[in-house]
């Protein structure tokens, strides 16, 4: 049986007239899609103005399809609609996901298309057009949104680029002679870096180990944002990029919510699936404390950074023999040569020493007490007392009158690791 011929002029005229009957439903286009962008895409409905934008920009395309089909416009003559552009600069300074503006338009062409099947269905038209003219439709519309997707996207990453350059040069560079200069005009200072230095601060230091998609000053003040709507803090953080990997964010906190915020910053952190290193300050008020926490953070990703652990994503000032060893950060090498002196064969690279010396290490911090040491470590006091006497016959001398050198060794292993072991 011969192939059935196209008529492809037929197609498109019949596309056409299905087009000029739904351009009466444009309003009801915009809004259906509205309503769904809304439901589907939390980050587009923060907003006021954004929203009120995102309608014109919707009905923008929708319109510039119709146009497209009924004309016989091809894709590569069309304009980008200026709302679209507008929009996606609009987005890129928010700092809403550029993910979520491409699947917007996904999500919008496929309402489109229903749209457009309906219409095909209530028509009079011949069934075996019906087909044909969807086909055509669908493959005009689709050119179309592959097609200002990339538009968009260049538009977005042209003015985030731009606007990031802008909005943080300034304000960092005030920041900074914060940080190195005593003193100064608080509420003057406030203005000048918009943000509220009278709070009680908690500084981070944000960093990925590793290079990425080339987005990641993107994701980490995306996460500085999310942390501190999570945190409930009544002003937005303070985010200033160091490098392409590497930020440092100060979230302004009341007293009463910088009481838990390192507890809560650790939950919403496991909620993460792609939350960068961090480490933390501790809350501390006022400027001085925004120098200081700042300081903490830094000397604590410092740490964190020397030992090369990859498993360890959040590191806070507050922790256990932190600040000690942040002291000696910048001289891991003397470090390393001391820990062996004092600790011997128990500095050795190994599973089993680091076992033995995490074991004595809880041990002598919990008071010599194997009850305690047990409890804590989820062991029985008799593996507890096993692997200290352990522990002491590799180091070969018993802990006696240098019990505190042990102590800071061990603490310096913990924190570390393989950068001080042999």
């Amino acid at each position: 049986m011969p192939e059935r011929r196209v008529d492809e002029g037929g197609v498109v005229a019949r596309a056409a007239e299905i087009i000029g009957a739904l351009d009466g439903k444009l309003d009801d286009i915009t809004q259906s899609i509205q309503k769904i962008l809304l439901a589907e895409i939390a980050e587009l409905s923060e907003d006021a103005q954004l929203l009120e934008l995102q309608a014109h920009t919707v009905a923008a395309n929708v319109d510039t399809v119709f146009a497209s089909i009924r004309h016989r416009i091809p894709i590569e003559d069309v304009e980008p609609p200026t709302e679209s552009l507008e929009h996606a600069r609009r987005m890129a300074q928010r700092g809403v996901p550029a993910n979520a503006m491409v699947r917007a338009y996904r999500l919008g062409h496929q309402e489109v298309l229903n749209f457009v099947l309906d219409e095909i269905a209530a028509s009079d038209l011949d069934p075996r057009w019906s087909l044909e003219v969807f086909k055509y439709f669908q493959t005009v519309s689709f050119g179309y949104i592959d097609w200002i997707s990339q538009q968009v996207l260049n538009t977005y990453q042209q003015e985030y680029d731009r606007w990031v350059e802008n909005r943080n040069s300034m304000r960092a560079q005030r920041a900074r002679a914060i940080l190195t200069a005593a003193g100064g005009d608080v509420d003057e200072l406030t203005e000048e870096i918009r943000y509220p230095l009278r709070r009680v601060h908690l500084a981070l230091a944000l960093w990925y180990p590793g290079g990425g998609g080339g987005d990641e000053l993107v994701r980490m003040e995306r996460f500085a944002n999310h942390l501190a709507t999570s945190l409930g803090t009544h002003e937005p953080p303070l985010f200033l990029s160091v490098d392409h990997l590497t930020a440092w964010v100060w979230l302004p906190l009341t007293a009463q919510g910088a009481e838990d915020a390192s507890v809560r910053i650790r939950e919403f952190v496991a909620t993460q699936q792609d939350s960068p290193c961090m480490a933390l300050g501790n809350p501390l008020p006022g400027i001085e404390g925004f120098r200081r926490s700042h300081e903490q953070a830094v000397d604590a990703r410092t740490v964190a950074v020397v030992s090369g652990s990859v498993e360890r994503r959040i590191i806070a000032a507050s922790d256990p023999g932190l600040p000690v060893a942040t002291l000696l950060g910048d001289n891991v090498g003397s470090v390393g040569a001391w820990v062996a002196e004092i600790l011997g064969p128990l500095a050795s690279d190994t599973e089993n020493d680091e076992r033995l010396r995490e074991t004595l290490r809880v041990f002598l911090r919990t008071g010599s007490s194997f009850k305690a040491a047990a409890d804590e470590m989820h062991l029985h006091s008799n593996s507890i007392k096993y692997r200290v006497n352990r522990a002491i016959s590799r180091r070969g001398t018993p802990i006696v009158d240098d019990r505190i050198e042990v102590e800071v060794a061990l603490l310096l292993c913990h924190w570390f690791g393989q950068a001080v072991l042999n």
